[in-house]
């Protein structure tokens, strides 16, 4: 996806993304609830107060991908 990997283990990756034109850093949680049987998925811009819906986008692809390797189309 273009990120940078930050820290990952068996239940929780955490990456960071920079914006090609600015640079400006957003961080990507997800981190793995096996006793509730979630997942929580964080994207969010370190500073500013808009980034154009782009980590929404972020969380949106990271849904379908984890749905497409579980064949859950």
């Amino acid at each position: 996806m273009g990120g940078v990997l930050q820290d990952e283990n068996k239940s929780y990756i955490t990456a960071t993304f920079s914006s090609p034109t600015f640079g400006f850093v957003d961080d990507l949680e997800i981190r793995i609830d096996s006793n509730n049987k979630l997942i929580h998925i964080r994207s969010a811009s370190r500073v500013g107060h808009s980034d154009l819906g782009i980590n929404k986008k972020r969380v949106e692809l990271v849904k379908q991908l984890y749905q497409e390797k579980r064949g859950e189309q």
